[in-house]
């Protein structure tokens, strides 16, 4: 309940924005992108492989206004994205949570000030079933059950089949095959600490690399369940309500469904010199119509023009 609170206070209230906004779609009042003169060279994004869909298309928005700037892309998972700032071999470290505070110190140790973390868009994780599960929905303690080992969530049992969770017929017996990401993304951070309460996982998880092999583990097993980015949903799984809640923009917005995050790229500010012009435009274009409607394309939750104006402000953008 406090999880769910936080970020409605987060999302909804803090950014301005409506629990009725359907977020979905992008906002009209949010700006048209307006190129600039000067703006060319390299810059490597290196970090979250949820966010790596989304860095290669705004990268794509990114080359139409400055067809001379190239950008290199790499998405192993959000640990990546600290030590690769740190070490200045990337520009942008996209991140599917905030900085832990061993990652914001090790930075600051480097540069004397803190890295700035941009938050770009709402993701939704999804708990993914094959197309031909018929399961209606799962509560939270019951997801907890499927995914942990130590049920901190305080679910009175392990969930192991899927009659477990009320199927019936040829599913009653049948073995839930479950599907995850490995410890580097941020995405299991925060399915942990958000599904599992802070728990350990089930050792019987299998861990894959990215988000879309996830659910390609999903689309060829039949008991199969996993959670990866709403972004990544194929025709060959579906996504199940939780806690009655269908994963929609509106829902996240009011914070009613469970598993929404914020979305950052995260960079090296300089207090006093200020951003590197190419950075700066780069994220000019992100906190854009043009950049919230590759958002909206790419199947996440786009930022309201209040948040959008919000962001510009704090960090320098106008």
């Amino acid at each position: 309940m406090m999880l769910k609170k936080t970020l409605a206070l987060g999302v909804a209230m803090t950014l301005g924005l409506s629990a009725t906004s359907a977020m979905a779609d992008v906002d009209a009042n949010l700006p048209k992108y307006e190129r600039v003169s000067g703006i060319s060279g390299n810059l490597s994004s290196v970090g979250s492989d949820t966010l790596n869909n989304l860095m290669t298309l705004w990268a794509e928005e990114f080359a139409g206004f400055y067809p001379n700037v190239n950008i290199q892309i790499q998405g192993a998972g959000t640990s990546t994205a600290p030590p690769a700032l740190i070490e200045g071999t990337s520009n942008f470290g996209p991140m599917s949570r905030p900085m832990r505070d061993s990652e914001q110190r090790a930075f600051e140790d480097r540069y004397g000030y803190p890295p700035t973390l941009v938050p770009v868009a709402i993701d939704m994780i999804a708990v993914y079933v094959n197309q031909d599960n018929p399961l209606e929905g799962l509560t939270m303690q019951q997801v907890d059950a499927i995914f942990g080992a130590t049920r901190a969530c305080g679910g009175p049992r392990n969930i192991r089949t899927w009659g477990d969770v009320g199927l019936t017929g040829g599913w009653a017996n049948r073995d839930i095959t479950v599907y995850g990401r490995n410890a580097v993304s941020g995405t299991y951070g925060f399915f942990r600490e958000t599904a599992l309460c802070g728990g350990d996982f089930k050792d019987t998880v299998n861990e894959q690399p990215g988000s879309s092999a996830v659910v390609r583990g999903v689309e060829q097993t039949l008991g199969g369940v996993g959670y990866s980015g709403i972004g990544y949903r194929t025709s060959g799984v579906r996504v199940v309500p939780l806690n009655g809640f269908e994963a929609t923009g509106d829902n996240a917005a009011s914070g009613d469904y469970p598993l929404a995050r914020f979305l950052y790229v995260a960079a090296n500010q300089h207090p006093n010199d200020g951003w590197n012009p190419l950075e700066r435009e780069f994220f000019r274009m992100v906190l854009s119509a043009e950049g919230q409607g590759v958002v909206n394309r790419d199947g996440y939750v786009t930022l309201s023009a209040a948040a959008a104006e919000r962001f510009r402000k704090q960090f320098n953008l106008d």
